[in-house]
């Protein structure tokens, strides 16, 4: 008898094994390079707290949203300003800590949690090349906007869609009251962008805030002294039901969220997009680096 129990106990062990086995975490994220990083990231960190992972990155901003909603993914990293905006329609402006607050309040009736969110703001920002800017006194959009008015003669690479969104150019021009010829800005893929203000091509750049080409080229980015664009602050964020299974997600991604800034981020992508190293190197030398893994 006592052999059986044991049999029946080991088969039991077993069979509670199996299940948590099979309870894989899935791991989303968006197609660049920030995210590819915060992907593998995610994957690497949850592996080495002993979890199953099924990495999907490489997806669109819209379809990892709409994967989470249908319980496709468990987790991915989010930017606050991309869901107030673009899922929760909201138009109303507000400052970082209360978008936080919203997107939190509206997503958690979508079964979606956000934890901790970072320092990292990876917001839109114009640059313009570090040298130049200081001759021109130029530091906030206040100053680019007084130079644009004397006629300056300055020219500003944009993407096409911010070029055109109800939310981009125009009504940053209307905001801080001067207007750029159409002549003087050239619409081309944001990747471009850089290159085009590396080399001189134009004076001003749209760019996103973490972008690792902004140190690596030697730009500055011109502070935002209206507070015009919306916060975009990193975090991550899991399925209710998930987290609730799995509360060691919530610490673990927590505690990375935490050692995230802009400096950081730039810093990272610069690695892969300007140094080459490979994504998941990068991922596996930072995590070592803080003490994560």
């Amino acid at each position: 008898m006592l052999a059986n129990a044991m049999k029946s106990l080991f088969a039991g062990a077993v069979l509670i094994a199996g299940a948590a086995q099979a309870d894989e975490i899935v791991v989303g994220g968006k197609n660049f390079t920030e995210q590819q990083l915060l992907t593998a990231m995610t994957a690497q960190l949850l592996e080495a707290k002993g979890f199953e992972v099924d990495s999907r990155g490489g997806m669109g901003s819209a379809a990892v949203r709409q994967a989470m909603e249908n319980g496709q993914i468990d987790v991915y990293w989010e930017y606050t300003g991309t869901s107030l905006i673009t899922y929760n329609k909201v138009e109303e402006k507000l400052d970082a800590d209360a978008t936080y607050a919203k997107v939190k309040e509206l997503d958690a009736g979508k079964g979606i949690v956000w934890l901790d969110a970072s320092a990292a703001n990876n917001t839109y920002a114009l640059a313009m090349r570090k040298a130049e800017a200081a001759e021109m006194g130029i530091v906030t959009l206040s100053d680019l906007a007084a130079k644009v008015n004397e006629n300056a003669g300055l020219t500003l690479a944009s993407n096409a869609e911010w070029y055109a969104r109800p939310d981009g150019l125009k009504p940053l021009q209307e905001a801080y009251g001067f207007e750029f010829s159409r002549s003087d800005v050239k619409r081309m893929d944001s990747g471009l962008v850089y290159e085009a203000l590396k080399n001189g091509d134009v004076n001003v750049g749209l760019v996103f805030a973490t972008d690792g080409r902004i140190p690596a080229f030697d730009f500055v980015t011109l502070k935002d002294d209206k507070g015009y664009f919306p916060a975009y602050a990193l975090a991550p964020v899991v399925r209710a039901e998930v987290l609730e299974k799995n509360p060691g997600i919530g610490e673990a991604l927590n505690a990375l969220s935490a050692k995230l800034d802009d400096a950081t981020m730039a810093k990272l992508n610069a690695r892969v997009d300007v140094e080459k190293v490979s994504i998941e190197n990068v991922a596996a030398e930072f995590l070592k680096e803080q003490g994560l893994v």
